[in-house]
C-alpha cells in the first residue's frame, strides 16, 4: 500500500509549492484542496480562486470519464498510478511556453496519481503533473524523422512512386499472397515512346517533367490497392491486385486516353505522350516472381516491336 501521511503530506506540499510540476489535491467529490504555483501559473487561476470548487467546474472541458476511472482505481487500491503524454497527450488544456519550435502549442504531460490517507483512510489522491513539452516534442520530431527517412528508402525520388526495390518486393509478397489463395492479379509494364528522343531535342530537365507528368496521371488512374513504381529510365511498373488481364487492359486504355488528352505542359511546350505497355497476368506455370516480370516484360517488347503505342497481353 503507497499513501501519504499528514506529516508527509506537508513536507511534499512546502517543497511542490515553488517546483516546476503541478500538484492539485482533491477529495472524494473531486473538490480542490491545494493548487500549487505552477498549476495557477499555467491555469491563470490562483489558489483562492479553485479553493473547495470542483475540479470540473474549474475546468469544464477535463476527460471526466477518464479521470474518473483513474482516481477511482488509486483511491481503491490505495496505489500509486501512471499516466504518459504518449497514452494521453495531457489531461490540463495548458499552453507551453517551452513549444515555441515544436508542433503544438499544448502542454504534454506526464501524470504521478497518488493516494493520502488520513486517520488510516484514502481520503484524498495527489495529481502531480509534469511538463514533458520538450521530450514529446524531441520523440515527435525523431518520429516524423523517420518516417520521413522510411517513405525516402522506398521511393523514387523523382516520381514519387516505389523504387524499383521497393516495388519488387511487394511484387513479391503479391506472388505469395496470390499463391497461398489463388487469388488472381495482374502485373503491367509500359515505357514511355521515344523518350530518348525527348531528351535529346528539349534536354533531361524537360525529360524529368515528362516521367513526373506521366507519374502524376498514373497515380490518378489507381486503385489504393495497386502498386505502382519507376522500374528503371523509362520504364513503369504495375502491380494490379485482384485484377485480371482484362480489367488491367481497361486500366492502360484509361491511362493511354488520359495521357492523349492531357500533354505534358512545360513552358511553352506542349509535349504529348504515349506509352507501349505488356499485361501480365499470373498464371499456374510461373514458378516466382521474377518469370511474372519476364512474362509482362515480353509482351512490352512485342508492343514495342509492334510500332509503338500499343498494348498486348502476355
Amino acid at each position: 500500500m503507497m499513501s501519504l501521511s499528514l506529516v508527509e503530506l506537508q513536507q511534499l506540499l512546502d517543497v511542490l509549492q515553488t517546483m516546476d510540476v503541478g500538484l492539485v489535491i482533491l477529495d472524494r467529490q473531486y473538490k480542490v484542496h491545494f493548487w500549487n504555483d505552477f498549476m495557477a501559473n499555467h491555469a491563470n487561476k490562483s489558489a483562492e480562486e479553485v479553493a473547495g470548487k470542483s475540479l470540473f467546474d474549474v475546468f469544464s472541458n477535463l476527460p471526466q470519464d477518464w479521470l474518473k476511472q483513474k482516481t477511482e482505481t488509486v483511491i481503491a487500491l490505495e496505489t500509486l498510478a501512471f499516466s504518459t503524454w504518449e497514452q494521453r497527450p495531457h489531461l490540463f488544456p495548458f499552453y507551453s511556453y517551452r513549444a515555441l519550435t515544436g508542433r503544438s502549442s499544448a502542454m504534454y504531460q506526464n501524470l504521478t496519481f497518488m493516494p493520502i490517507s488520513s486517520g488510516g483512510k484514502v481520503d484524498k489522491m495527489a495529481i502531480i503533473v509534469y511538463d514533458v513539452t520538450e521530450a514529446a516534442n524531441n520523440r515527435l520530431a525523431l518520429e516524423d524523422t523517420n518516417q520521413r527517412l522510411s517513405v525516402l528508402s522506398r521511393t523514387d525520388p523523382l516520381t514519387g512512386l516505389l523504387n524499383r526495390r521497393s516495388w519488387e518486393l511487394a511484387l513479391a509478397e503479391e506472388f505469395a499472397r496470390c499463391r497461398r489463395s489463388n487469388y488472381t492479379s495482374t502485373l503491367m509494364m509500359f515505357d514511355i515512346d521515344h523518350f530518348k528522343q525527348v531528351n535529346d531535342t528539349y534536354g533531361h530537365p524537360v525529360g524529368d517533367k515528362v516521367l513526373q507528368h506521366t507519374a502524376e496521371l498514373l497515380n490518378g488512374s489507381l486503385r489504393t490497392t495497386d502498386k505502382a513504381g519507376r522500374y528503371g529510365g523509362e520504364e513503369f511498373a504495375l502491380l494490379l491486385v485482384d485484377t485480371d488481364a482484362a480489367q488491367a487492359s481497361q486500366l492502360a486504355d484509361r491511362l493511354t486516353n488520359a495521357l492523349a488528352e492531357q500533354p505534358a505542359v512545360i513552358g511553352d511546350k506542349a509535349i504529348r505522350i504515349t506509352i507501349s505497355a505488356g499485361i501480365a497476368e499470373l498464371t499456374d506455370d510461373m514458378q516466382d516472381a521474377q518469370q511474372w516480370i519476364k512474362a509482362a516484360d515480353d509482351a512490352l517488347y512485342r508492343a514495342k516491336s509492334a510500332g509503338r503505342n500499343t498494348i498486348c497481353l502476355a
